[in-house]
């Protein structure tokens, strides 16, 4: 696997250990008293340009957590982009604590935190955020994207994040049944929020059987009889008959359980850093047959959208248009990691660093 290294050595299991195993080049802690803001911002590498991705809310059982997934975030937001052919570096922002906390308050000092970066982070919305709390953060500071489409923004990114990860899994599908058709396919979407909402459509568009599961009861339900997808318990989910996983949830999901667990063919969703871990169950994925469309390309139609807002004239119809570049590069990683071999995601990051080496070797002559 594909690392990032640096020449000093850190305490392993440090916060320093975490930015150096990763190769962040920023994190920042913000603490607000007044308004019990707790957020923490990761900046993992700006060679294509200055950080760009969505901020997170979720109550984290530790402060711990809650950095380690901006880490793993933000390193996702650097892959992304480069994959993608876009002109910005990696970051990621995460608030600790429940959504009931957000006010307007909470919000703008939140903006006032990003304000102090001077325009190396810029952020949008992720779990738990929307257009509403990007208005409010943008009272504060200018470098915020995924504002309403009323006032010159891109909206809400999900139904490009949910168009992408349709095509890759399309593009997995062809490479692992001989067609990208999914009518009949057996696909099982784990989480149903706004981005699994839309990849559902698409997917009972095609008459694709398919099988849902939310912690959320009452949206399961409502996504279930609004499209005709047959609900599952979250318990059982990873064993029942499928062709495709889509996870479109939360991380790690694929780890030493559920890969014991999971007979499907291939991997493909939403959800950011599915592996656990890359090394391990990337190369365990590979053993077991089931192609893995990896995540931090197929599901950037969301990235693609807030970037064509952050270039300051957003035209919805051409983020879906870059977006269609996915099915081919999905394809294009697919077939590399046959050809040599190896895991889908190490191809996959591959392809990208070496975009950020070349881009950072043209920055730096003279």
């Amino acid at each position: 696997m594909l690392e990032i290294k640096t020449k000093e050595k850190v305490q392993e299991g440090s916060i320093y250990g975490q930015i150096t195993s990763l190769g962040h080049e920023q994190l920042v802690i913000c603490y607000d008293e007044a308004t019990g803001l707790k957020a923490i911002i990761g900046i993992h590498n700006t060679v294509l340009g200055p950080a760009l991705g969505g901020t997170r809310m979720w109550p984290y059982q530790s402060e711990s957590e809650a950095i380690t997934d901006v880490l793993r975030l933000s390193r996702g937001m650097t892959f992304k982009a480069a994959i993608s052919g876009l002109n910005i570096g990696g970051g990621k922002a995460v608030i600790i604590g429940h959504p009931r906390q957000k006010n307007e308050a909470f919000l703008r000092r939140f903006g006032r935190f990003i304000e102090s970066l001077g325009g190396r982070y810029t952020t949008a919305e992720d779990v738990n955020m929307n257009t509403r709390d990007m208005e409010y953060i943008a009272m504060e500071t200018s470098h915020v994207t995924g504002l309403p489409e009323v006032k010159g923004g891109g909206g809400d990114p999900s139904p490009v994040t949910a168009f992408g990860t349709y095509l890759g899994m399309k593009a997995a599908a062809k490479k692992a049944f001989g067609s990208d058709s999914l009518c009949g396919k057996k696909i099982a979407v784990q989480g149903v929020g706004q981005v699994g909402s839309h990849l559902i459509q698409y997917l009972v568009k095609e008459d694709a059987k398919v099988f849902v599961t939310d912690i959320d009861e009452e949206r399961l339900q409502k996504v279930a009889q609004k499209t005709g997808a047959k609900t599952v318990s979250s318990e059982g989910f990873y064993d029942i008959d499928m062709d495709i996983y889509a996870p479109c949830a939360l991380g790690a999901t694929l780890n030493d359980d559920t890969l014991e667990r999971l007979q499907c063919q291939v991997v493909a969703g939403a959800a950011n850093n599915q592996l656990d871990s890359e090394e391990k169950h990337g190369k365990l994925l590979l053993k077991k047959g089931i192609l893995y469309a990896p995540d931090f390309l197929i599901n950037a139609g969301g990235l693609i959208n807030v970037y064509a807002e952050y270039l300051g004239k957003y035209n919805r119809d051409l983020a879906y248009q870059q977006a269609e570049k996915i099915y081919d590069t999905c394809l294009a990683i697919l077939n590399k990691s046959e050809k040599e071999k190896i895991p889908t995601q190490q191809a996959a990051i591959e392809i990208a660093w070496n975009r950020v080496q070349q881009i950072g070797k043209v920055k730096l002559s003279h």
